[in-house]
């Protein structure tokens, strides 16, 4: 099983996603900056998943015959820009439309880097090739995005656009460097791609999807806003939950994709399932410091796999359209993102930060139900499994 382009795949997701959830960790400085509400602010994380979300699918059809290479090092190139022009702290519709602007690639670079990795190896190795380059999420949560968060808090909040911009630099020259020259030597017709949307058990999967990103986002989109305010955390001590929260969130990639290869289904429900007892242990655990670190890990643990979790049961109801089926996994979780964040955003607005983990225990339960429903209608309709 050839690993590397796997991790190489891996060091760009890690650029990818400091940019995209570097943000939440300074959302409330950024709010005091501007002077707007936090709802509004979270505007800059839910417009970036809705970009992602609606254009996708298209973009990843789109350059679905182009070198693989050359489109992950423009997608990174991208990034870099933006974090650049967001660290001069510009007018808030400037820093809004270049948040906007990497979002039109970002699914083609994971959808791309998923497909050229899973390619090198035998299927067997799939969900462990998956879980590498998915892995570069849990790596940014437990290394740049709590830097950065905790950089922001000890001078201000465009050291976390620097720190951005850094890793995306980095990023790119490691996969300028060491990936190889990846040209598409058999296109697949849109059509053939876009069969999968007739399937009904891919379109159950990509409900899933959708409600498992938005449960595990309603919350974790106001993850700094909730300590603050409901856990009376300063902005120090919430870098150093975001770094536990990664800590136990790369372990949890792991096991995930070892629970993967015998059984997604049960695999997705186990770790959705922590929707549902997480809003309890955070209600429970008070202000009780060595509780709620704790709780937090126990929180990380069951929300990084999410991506991994939800990608793969998408994908295993469309293994005949490896890159398509990536693509709209990916939008389906950031229309999860954008959707959670919005949502969560309207009840903490009316209702106060302390009900965001309530709102995801409910997107958390229709998630299981659809989990349930797909295996019922499987067993009962055999015609409808792909793999």
């Amino acid at each position: 099983m050839n690993k590397k382009i796997a991790y190489t795949g891996c060091l760009g997701v890690i650029g990818i996603i400091t940019t995209e959830f570097g943000i939440i960790g300074i959302l409330p400085q950024i709010a005091a900056h501007y002077e707007i509400s936090i709802d509004k602010a979270g505007i800059l994380l839910s417009a970036f998943a809705m970009i992602i979300a609606l254009t996708g699918p298209f973009m990843t059809l789109f350059t679905s015959g182009f070198n693989r290479k050359k489109i992950m090092l423009t997608a990174i190139s991208i990034f870099l820009i933006t974090g650049i022009v967001s660290s001069f702290a510009p007018p808030f519709w400037l820093l809004m439309t270049v948040r906007l602007l990497p979002a039109f690639l970002q699914p083609v670079f994971i959808s791309t880097a998923i497909a050229a990795a899973v390619s090198s190896g035998d299927k067997k190795h799939e969900h462990q090739l998956m879980g590498i380059v998915i892995g570069g999420i849990a790596i940014s949560m437990v290394t740049t995005v709590p830097l950065a968060t905790y950089l922001a808090g000890a001078f201000n909040w465009r050291i976390s656009f620097i720190v951005q911009t850094t890793v995306s630099a980095v990023a790119l020259f490691g996969l300028w460097r060491t990936l190889p020259s990846m040209p598409v030597l058999a296109k697949k017709t849109y059509g053939s791609q876009l069969q999968i949307l007739k399937q009904p058990s891919f379109l159950i999967s990509g409900g899933v999807n959708f409600l498992m990103i938005a449960a595990w986002f309603s919350t974790y989109s106001y993850f700094a806003d909730y300590l603050g305010k409901v856990k009376n955390m300063d902005e120090k001590m919430i870098s150093y939950m975001l770094f536990l929260f990664g800590i136990t969130g790369i372990f949890s990639n792991w096991v995930s994709g070892k629970m993967l290869s015998r059984s997604i289904p049960k695999t997705a429900a186990l770790f959705l399932s922590g929707t549902i007892i997480i809003p309890f242990a955070l209600y429970y655990s008070g202000t009780n410091i060595y509780i709620n670190i704790g709780v937090i890990a126990l929180w990380g643990f069951l929300y990084a796999p999410c991506f991994l979790n939800s990608g793969a049961y998408v994908i295993s109801a469309a293994p005949n359209a490896l890159e398509f089926a990536n693509s709209l996994a990916t939008s389906f979780g950031n229309l999860g993102i954008s959707t959670g964040t919005m949502v969560s955003g309207w009840v903490i607005a009316t209702k106060g930060v302390q009900m965001s983990p309530w709102v995801g225990m409910c997107f958390g339960i229709l998630g299981l139900v659809m989990i349930g429903l797909r295996s019922l209608m499987e067993k009962r309709f055999p015609q409808w499994k792909s793999a």
